[in-house]
């Protein structure tokens, strides 16, 4: 018998945190406590990396249901479950949360040195609610781990980020709550209305059209901001320039594709027609975001900013594949958020790299890198390269298949978005123009060390993925298939049902 592995995992860095809440010193011991406290960590997130490899292997992926199902009552008299599961989309999602946590602890090292043991504690119990986000299979379960993860987050910038942290903290925490309220009432709402929160079998009712659009803005008022869309990703950049190097890795990495999964876990199988009806509304906005976003990426001087405001444009091409409701958008979609997850995360932690040393985000204070950092250099290229999307990098299948999948639905918006990989090529070469070839009018700047035995050891298994994601993709669309199969079958009954006039179709005329 399988044992309960995803629960393994989600209780695995609770645990850990509470052990490194119990890590005590003599006063004048800080340095040993911190030591210990880096290394209960750092395994700690070893181990939950390992059950993921565990996972991955087990996992069958010609099965599109889910798989590793846990369900245990939770309250019996609400009829509410502890249900997980993970399948062919959810299963990369655990596995990037829990490959992105030892690396942020490597990251914080050494550039965290106040409050450590408060610091390690946040970052487990994110990893905690991020895996369990990504395999609750109850719709209140899933809203537990959704906003659970602000609260650590909130704290990562609000104590450890920059000069406005407050500010941004606040504004991070403010936006995406608002959001997830509406949220919270459609849930109560589908639950009073089918009697249960359970979303598999949310999946399989039929739900009436009239009620659908409201539960689907409702979800969206929620998605949209977390992952950001325009014009709701204002808070984004503050978080990012704010929170120090690994809370804007985990934000870039894992938490804005949280949006991206809900849309695909609620909207379109539980919400079809809905989803289908608001279509060219969220694939214009995703036009707008693309262009927009990318555009004000070109006039920014923090390092930060720029890579902040690119994220939003490829957030841009994943809800324009996820609602052109084709297999390439989708399973492009999917791909597009975990090298997104992988790249950006990669870019955070280059600009930390040099921020260490400098102090400094401004592009402006740094240039002619090349010349005393060309390892730096050699790495910077492959991520910036990867962000662009160059052939034989991850960060091209996913951009390719969205707007392959664009093009099926709508030439005249998968025209404009082509736009954004023109214009996100220019900002990236831009940056690295600047940064790494030119002018190197600060000393300072030129008498920075390239990289050390750590920060190799932190970028070599990204710059691996990142190639080998590109080259050899079909190991991850290979996963995504059936699941995406099933969803679109689901998706078309809804399309045909669509036609009617909508008069009978609110009376219930219709193919969930």
């Amino acid at each position: 018998m399988m044992p309960p592995i995803l629960s393994i995992m989600i209780f695995l860095p609770l645990i850990c945190a509470a052990m490194i809440a119990t890590v005590r010193g003599e006063k004048g011991d800080e340095v040993l406590v911190a030591k210990n406290v880096k290394h209960l960590a750092f395994f700690g997130s070893l181990f939950v990396v390992a059950f993921s490899l565990f996972l991955y292997a087990n996992f069958d992926p010609a099965n599109p249901g889910f798989q590793f199902t846990e369900k245990y009552s939770w309250f019996k008299t609400a009829g509410l479950n502890y249900h997980l599961g993970v399948d062919g989309i959810s299963i990369y999602f655990v596995l990037l949360s829990a490959f992105l946590t030892p690396i942020c602890i490597l990251a914080s090292w050494n550039s965290v040195k106040t409050r450590v043991k408060e610091y390690m504690i946040a970052f487990m119990v994110l990893e905690s609610f991020m895996i369990g986000t990504f395999s609750a299979l109850d719709g209140i379960l899933f809203y537990v781990f959704f906003e659970g993860v602000l609260i650590p987050m909130f704290l990562i910038i609000g104590i450890w980020g920059g000069p406005r942290r407050v500010y941004a903290s606040y504004k991070f925490f403010l936006y995406t709550l608002l959001g997830s309220v509406l949220m919270l009432i459609a849930l109560l709402t589908l639950y009073v209305q089918e009697g249960t929160s359970d979303i598999p079998e949310l999946m399989d009712r039929h739900i009436d059209i009239g009620l659908q659009k409201w539960l689907w803005v409702a979800f969206f008022a929620s998605f949209a901001v977390k992952m950001p869309m325009w014009p709701v990703h204002t808070w984004l950049p503050d978080a990012h320039v704010e929170a120090p190097t690994a809370g804007s890795v985990i934000l870039a990495g894992v938490l804005l594709k949280m949006g991206g999964y809900g849309f695909l876990r609620f909207s379109l199988p539980i919400m079809p027609d809905a989803s289908i009806y608001f279509a060219p509304f969220v694939m214009w906005l995703s036009v707008i975001a693309i262009i927009y976003t990318s555009l004000v990426a070109l006039v920014q001087e923090d390092m930060k900013k720029l890579i902040a405001y690119s994220s939003v444009a490829h957030m841009g091409f994943v809800t324009l594949g996820i609602f052109t409701f084709t297999q390439q958008g989708i399973e492009g979609a999917i791909f597009q958020m975990i090298s997104h997850g992988v790249i950006s995360a990669a870019l955070f932690l280059c600009v930390g790299v040099v921020y260490d040393r400098l102090h400094t985000r401004e592009i402006g204070r740094y240039g002619g890198l090349v010349k005393n950092m060309p390892k730096y250099a050699v790495v910077f290229m492959i991520f910036m390269l990867g962000s662009v999307g160059l052939p034989g990098t991850s960060g091209f299948v996913g951009e390719f298949l969205s707007l392959l999948g664009a093009f099926q639905a709508d030439t005249i918006i998968a025209a404009f978005a082509t736009t954004g990989v023109v214009l996100g090529a220019a900002y990236m070469l831009v940056l690295y123009r600047r940064v790494i070839f030119g002018p190197q009018g600060n000393k300072d700047a030129a008498s920075m060390k390239d990289l050390t035995m750590m920060e190799k050891a932190i970028f070599l298994p990204l710059v691996l993925l990142v190639f080998y994601m590109g080259i050899y993709s079909p190991v991850i669309t290979n996963v995504l298939n059936a699941p995406v199969q099933n969803m679109i079958a689901d998706m078309n009954v809804s399309k045909e049902a669509l036609p009617h006039n909508e008069a009978t179709m609110e009376k219930g005329d219709h193919h969930g």
